[in-house]
């Protein structure tokens, strides 16, 4: 019956710091859409902001930041994508791990966002 994920919504408190990691550290493109609504696009998907207190409707019942759980598969080797995050002064927080993913075994690096919503950045690992 379903397919696939379109978006999810991030509550955030700051709009830029949070634009800065996802844009500037992670590569996703900021999308302007209705009335100043902003999204992150990446591959067929996207990630639409809410600025706590100003969510649009309608929203989760209890939307706060720093609740999200969220794993990326990347599109290059997670090596290199441990030396980008490295060089930009960002903590990862544990990895590289090995981790089941939903289709394929996967190996993982966890940081941080700005709202401390956990981010799992993935490439897939050979069994």
């Amino acid at each position: 019956m379903i397919d696939h994920l379109d978006h999810l919504v991030l509550t955030t408190t700051d709009e830029q710091a949070c634009t800065d990691f996802y844009v500037g550290l992670l590569g996703m493109t900021l999308e302007t859409f209705g009335e100043g609504r902003k999204a992150f696009k990446f591959g067929n998907q996207k990630i639409n902001v809410h600025v706590k207190g100003k969510e649009f409707e309608p929203k989760a019942h209890l939307p706060v930041p720093g609740a999200l759980d969220l794993c990326f598969i990347a599109s290059r080797p997670l090596d290199e994508i441990i030396a980008h995050i490295k060089s930009k002064g960002v903590e990862i927080i544990e990895g590289p791990v090995r981790r089941t993913g939903a289709c394929f075994p996967i190996r993982s690096i966890y940081l941080r966002d700005p709202d401390l919503n956990l981010i799992e950045i993935s490439e897939r690992e050979d069994e």
